[in-house]
C-alpha cells in the first residue's frame, strides 16, 4: 500500500472520523467492502479515513489495485494464504507458563517448520503470477519471493531446523572465568562420527558421567547448563519467528484492503453502477471535475440504480448548491465527499470520470438533531461544532456543509455564513455548500467572484430528476417547500 513503509491498521484515526462516518454514510461502504470479514472491515475503515496526501502515493496504490482487479483470484488467494499462516501459527503455543530457553527453542523450531511451508506455497503462487503483474507493488513481491526463497535455500533451512531439534543430543562448549565459573556457553552441531570410528576402539578418549535417575539436584543443574547452551540459539530462533509472522501479518493487512476494494467493486457492478480510476491533481490545484458522479452508499441501499451528476468546478474553491428540496443536493454533497475519500485511499471512484486535487483532510458540517437534554440551543451547538472544525481545518482541505446556520432566521444565518465561509475560501479551503438561505446564496452570487460555481436542483412535477444544473440561485426555488412544511399540502390545491 506504500512504496517504502507498512500500513498500520491500528493507527489513530483523525478526530473528524466519526462525523465523516455519520454524515457520509460510510458504514454502508465499509460493510460492502468487508462482507463477513471483520479484519477487512477494520482495514477498510483505517484506509479510507486516513487519506493519502501525495498524488504519487495515490497512483502507486491505484496501480496495485489495477493488478488485483485484473487478477482477483490471485489477490484473494494471497490473502487467504497469509490468514491461514497466521491462524496456524497461533495454534503453536506454549503449554507451560514457565518459558525456558529449551521450551522457546522447541516452540520456535515448530513454528519455523510450519511457517516455512507457507512461505514455499507463497513463493510458488508468486512465481506463477509474476509475468502478469504490472504494478511496482506486486511486481516487486512476485520477484522478491522466488529470489530469496529458492529451492536450495529452503533445503538448507530445513537441514538447520532438523539439527536444531537436537535429536542426536546437545553439544555445547563453555569457558572458565577467572573465578572458575562457566562462561561463554555456545551451542555446537552434534558431532557426527563415521561408522568405522564408532566401531574402532582407538577412538579419542573422553570423560563422561551419568546422573542418577532420582538425583533431582543434579538433574536441575544439568537443566541449567542445557538452558545456557541453547539460550542464544533459542533467542535467534524466536526473533526469526517474529520476523516471519510480522511479514505475514503485514501481507494480510495490505491485501485485506485490496480484497475489500474488490468486494465493493463487485457489489456496485452487480447493480450496473460505473466505477472509474480517478485522476489525483496536486494539492495546490483547486476544484474538481466529474461525470456521472453518484453516491455508492445510497445505491447499495436501493434496488434500482441512482442518478449521477456531472460537474465542472476546476479552479473553483466554493461550490454552492441551491434549489428544490429533495432534488439531489445532499446526495451530491455526500457523493463528492465519498469520491474524494475513495480517491485518496487509492480506490476507484463512483463515477464514469473523476478528477480532483488531493487534500490534507475532509471535513463535514451537517445538521444535527435537537439536543434532548436542552443544555444548548441548536444554533449554539452548531456554532460550537463549526468552531472546532475551523480550529482543525487547514488550507487545501475540503469542507462539506449541509444547510449550515438554518436554525436561526435567514438574515442572521446568512450573515453568519458569510463571516465563516468567505474567510475559509480566501485561506484556500475548498468548500461545497448546500443552503436554503437565499440571502446567503444571492450575496455570494452577486459578489461576482470567479472561484464560485453555482448549481441548482430544478423543480419538476412528479418524480424529481435529481440532476443538478449550473445556474444562479432563485428566490422562488423553494417557496413551495416552505409552504408544504408549514401547511402540509400544495398551494395549488
Amino acid at each position: 500500500m506504500h512504496p517504502s513503509k507498512d500500513f498500520k491498521v491500528d493507527r489513530a484515526l483523525p478526530p473528524e472520523s466519526d462525523d465523516l462516518v455519520e454524515d457520509l454514510g460510510l458504514g454502508t461502504l465499509f460493510s460492502a467492502m468487508a462482507g463477513a470479514d471483520k479484519f477487512v472491515l477494520a482495514v477498510a475503515k483505517a484506509a479510507v479515513l486516513s487519506p493519502l496526501r501525495l498524488p504519487e502515493e495515490v497512483l502507486y496504490r491505484q496501480r496495485a489495485l489495477a493488478d488485483c482487479a485484473a487478477h482477483p483470484g490471485f489477490a484473494k488467494e494471497l490473502y487467504s494464504l497469509a490468514t491461514d499462516a497466521l491462524e496456524a501459527h497461533e495454534k503453536v503455543t506454549f503449554w507451560s507458563l514457565n518459558i525456558t530457553p529449551e521450551s522457546l527453542r522447541y516452540y520456535s523450531v515448530q513454528s519455523l517448520e510450519l511457517l516455512l511451508g507457507f512461505l514455499v506455497r507463497l513463493r510458488r503462487l508468486a512465481e506463477s503470477h509474476r509475468p502478469d503483474m504490472a504494478s511496482p507493488a506486486f511486481a516487486r513481491l512476485c520477484s522478491m519471493l522466488p529470489s530469496e526463497l529458492g529451492d536450495e535455500y529452503v533445503k538448507v533451512l530445513n537441514s538447520h531446523l532438523s539439527e536444531l531439534k537436537l535429536a542426536g543430543g546437545l553439544a555445547m562448549s563453555a569457558q572458565l572465568s577467572p573465578t572458575n565459573r562457566g562462561t561463554a556457553y555456545l551451542l555446537h552441531r552434534a558431532p557426527v562420527r563415521r561408522l568405522r570410528e564408532r566401531m574402532s576402539r582407538r577412538s579419542q578418549a573422553s570423560y563422561s558421567f551419568s546422573v542418577p535417575q532420582r538425583d533431582d539436584n543434579d538433574w536441575h543443574a544439568l537443566g541449567e547448563l542445557q538452558a545456557r547452551g541453547v539460550n542464544i540459539a533459542a533467542n535467534a530462533l524466536a526473533q526469526s519467528v517474529d520476523h516471519i509472522v510480522g511479514f505475514f501479518a503485514s501481507l494480510r493487512t495490505e491485501l485485506a484492503f485490496y480484497v475489500g476494494c474488490l468486494n465493493l467493486q463487485a457489489a456496485l457492478e452487480a447493480k450496473g453502477e460505473p466505477v472509474c480510476t480517478p485522476v489525483p491533481w496536486p494539492a495546490d490545484r483547486p476544484g474538481l471535475c466529474a461525470e456521472g458522479l453518484y453516491d455508492p452508499c445510497l445505491s447499495l441501499g436501493l434496488s434500482e440504480r441512482v442518478v449521477g451528476n456531472d460537474v465542472s468546478a476546476e479552479a473553483k474553491t466554493l461550490v454552492v448548491l441551491t434549489g428544490a428540496n429533495r432534488g439531489g443536493k445532499s446526495t451530491f454533497l455526500r457523493s463528492t465527499g465519498l469520491a474524494q475519500l475513495m480517491m485518496q485511499a487509492g480506490m476507484f471512484a463512483p463515477a464514469t470520470a473523476y478528477a480532483s486535487g488531493v487534500c490534507p483532510a475532509v471535513f463535514t458540517h451537517f445538521k444535527r438533531d435537537e439536543d434532548p437534554a436542552m443544555t444548548a440551543g441548536k444554533l449554539d451547538e452548531e456554532l460550537a461544532r463549526m468552531s472546532v472544525t475551523i480550529s482543525r481545518v487547514s488550507p487545501r482541505c475540503l469542507l462539506l456543509c449541509n444547510e449550515p446556520f438554518a436554525s436561526t432566521n435567514e438574515r442572521e444565518g446568512s450573515d453568519i455564513g458569510r463571516q465563516v465561509l468567505l474567510p475559509l475560501t480566501r485561506a484556500g479551503v475548498k468548500v461545497v455548500l448546500v443552503t436554503h438561505l437565499f440571502d446567503l446564496a444571492e450575496s455570494l452570487h452577486d459578489g461576482g467572484t470567479d472561484n464560485i460555481l453555482f448549481l441548482r436542483a430544478p423543480r419538476q412535477a412528479g418524480v424529481p430528476p435529481f440532476k443538478l444544473i449550473e445556474g444562479p440561485p432563485e428566490p422562488t426555488a423553494y417557496g413551495e417547500d416552505v409552504y408544504r412544511r408549514v401547511f402540509g399540502n400544495s398551494p395549488n390545491r
